[in-house]
């Protein structure tokens, strides 16, 4: 059971408008440790009863609002809570995962083979464009907007879910906190169907609750 920043079992307290970070279920690239990126990978069966469990966790939570990237694996996490709270899903191609060029598709393996010292090199907080592709920081800048826009939708108490993919949620929760990009990699992975909750507090964004929703199990995906 989680409990909150402010002391509270479930993060239960609402102290303005909250914002739900959900990561996607399983897929079978998240099962060979291969590298998904913008790749439009669908979630297997193991991956939609997560999503079906999940959503029914969030269920409780009362959310006014869903929205979700595009891509199938979020698109059909995000079903699941809609099926179950009557909301509307609005997809937003800005808040799919990391371009990550000619690294989508490689095993974590491979990755290391070919581009070690690329990969290294992302890891010590390096502005990298994993494969050629997109910086953290432009994943960000298209991602939080559309979390900001959703959430000036909200009532003053009101909760919005926003279905992405962990490289994006972990460079979304970065910037809404005001984090330096070099400290992003020190907010661990999500685990699949997994969440994060930021409240809105006083002073700005607060994270209340990370990687929440299941017992601990191993992260498996692009940002591990």
């Amino acid at each position: 059971m989680a409990v909150s920043a402010t002391g509270e079992v479930g993060g239960s307290a609402r102290r303005g408008r909250r914002v739900i970070l959900w990561r996607h279920g399983q897929t079978s690239w998240n099962v060979e440790r291969r590298f998904q990126g913008s790749t439009d990978v669908a979630l297997t069966e193991t991956g939609l009863a997560q999503a079906r469990r999940a959503a029914r966790l969030l269920a409780g939570l009362r959310p006014d609002a869903i929205v979700a990237s595009d891509l199938k694996r979020a698109a059909a996490t995000a079903a699941e809570l809609a099926a179950l709270t009557g909301l509307e899903v609005t997809h937003d191609e800005a808040l799919r995962e990391t371009y990550a060029g000619v690294w989508q598709g490689l095993t974590h393996d491979e990755i290391i083979a070919r581009y070690g010292d690329e990969y290294t090199a992302w890891k010590r907080g390096e502005p990298i464009r994993r494969g050629g592709g997109e910086l953290e920081t432009e994943v960000a800048d298209r991602a939080a907007p559309v979390v900001l826009r959703h959430v000036d939708k909200l009532p003053v108490d009101g909760t919005l879910v926003v279905v992405s993919h962990g490289g994006t949620i972990r460079t979304t929760i970065g910037r809404l906190l005001g984090l330096d990009p070099l400290n992003w990699e020190s907010l661990g992975g999500l685990t699949n169907c997994c969440w994060s909750v930021l409240g809105e507090g006083a002073r700005g964004w607060r994270l209340t609750e990370h990687n929440a929703g299941t017992l601990p199990e191993a992260v498996l995906g692009d940002d591990d």
